[in-house]
């Protein structure tokens, strides 16, 4: 009876202990398969979820004082650059640019009166000299003759003062040559520095009234309008916000200890929690901040201190995003995102590249046709000339 019980157990001792050498091994393999993909792959990548889609906020704001008129686009709704976003009453701008205008009229008829009064002083000294010339000329026939008492003395001494009275008026004469050419000698009337300050005056009346217009200076979405109809506004005043969507990026905040193998170049893999795990983007890590989020902070931390506690830091990292997904899936700043940083390639820079002498952003809707201004201001010096 005993022989056949060890019998029968005998294959069940076998089948367990196979199970467990089995099970054993699969841990094993498990182990090893984990270690190899910890290797190849979670230590050639840095994962973090403090990640938030940036962009550019473009304040907009008016260059000329003046009370709202008209509003053309609202919050939610699409600019294109250059198209007319706000405009403001141009009354007071139009009347400013007709005074301009007649002063600089004003100014150069003035010019033209002392530039004919330099002429006048010099007929003037043409005069004196004629003048001097002949009371010279009647002294010395009468000064002989008051030798022998043929003239009186008195009528020579008359001769002299009216020499004398001859000499000072043309002394004053030619003063008031040299005052009036100090004012108007080497150039001509059009490039006289008081017809070019009047012109510059115009130039700027005439920008101040196209002004009035206040143009996007980028294509994008309105956001945040506190600009009301009727408001009276000066310059500097935060009308509201434009948002280029095609200008976005993601601010991801690493701890400090997964900087060591991130580098410029690396591949990035971001996943919006709008879109979730459906959509993927694809960026590149183009530069990390200069410090830690609380070195920029408004009140920084002061760790000099008895009771100081560590705190691991975090460092804000740029990275780009590809234009056609973007465009495909639009984002708005602000947005959580979870970023994975392939960190196979550490060859690249730390730090950033200088930057170049190429604008990074620029506009052209807010540049002004002044050509248009210039010869505006030609003509009206060119019909003030006219004798």
């Amino acid at each position: 009876m005993t022989t056949e019980n060890q019998s029968n157990a005998t294959p069940d001792a076998n089948k367990r202990r196979n199970v467990l050498l089995g099970m054993t091994a699969l841990f094993i393999v498990a182990g090893i398969a984990y270690g190899i993909y910890y290797t190849t792959v979670l230590t050639q990548r840095e994962t973090t979820d403090n990640a938030y889609v940036g962009g550019n906020m473009i304040t907009l704001t008016s260059q000329v004082s003046g009370n709202v008129q008209e509003i053309r686009a609202d919050e939610t709704q699409m600019v294109k650059a250059g198209v007319e976003v706000i405009k403001l009453d141009s009354l007071d701008a139009e009347l400013n640019l007709r005074q301009a205008e007649s002063k600089l009229g004003a100014t150069v008829r003035q010019l033209r009166q002392r530039y004919a009064d330099v002429a006048q002083y010099e007929a003037a000294i043409e005069q004196r000299k004629l003048v001097l010339q002949q009371a010279e000329d009647d002294l010395a026939r009468r000064a002989p003759l008051a030798a022998d008492h043929t003239v009186s003395a008195e009528e020579v001494t008359h001769a002299r003062q009216t020499v004398a009275e001859a000499k000072a008026a043309l002394a004053v004469a030619q003063s008031q040559l040299e005052a009036a050419r100090s004012g108007v000698a080497g150039v001509d009337i059009v490039n006289n520095p008081s017809v070019q300050s009047a012109k510059a005056d115009f130039l700027v009346a005439w920008v101040a009234a196209r002004r009035n217009a206040i143009l996007a200076p980028a294509s994008g979405y309105v956001a945040k309008r506190s600009v009301q109809v009727g408001a009276h506004i000066v310059p500097g005043t935060a009308l509201l916000s434009i948002v280029p969507l095609d200008q976005l990026w993601i601010d991801a905040n690493f701890k400090e200890s997964e900087l060591r193998n991130l580098r410029i170049g690396q591949p990035v893999k971001i996943e919006a929690d709008i879109y979730g795990g459906k959509v993927e983007y694809h960026g590149k890590l183009v530069g990390l901040a200069a410090g830690t989020g609380s070195a920029f902070s408004l009140l920084p931390a002061q760790n000099a201190t008895g009771n100081w506690i560590k705190i691991v830091q975090r460092v804000p990292v740029r990275i780009t995003l590809d234009p056609k997904e973007l465009a495909e899936h639009p984002l708005r700043i602000g947005l959580s995102t979870e970023v994975t940083v392939d960190t196979h390639d550490r060859d690249g820079a730390v730090l950033g590249a200088p930057a170049s002498a190429a604008a990074v952003y620029s506009t052209e809707a807010l540049g002004q046709p002044v050509a248009e201004a210039e010869v505006m201001a030609k003509n009206i010096i060119d019909k003030n000339l006219i004798k």
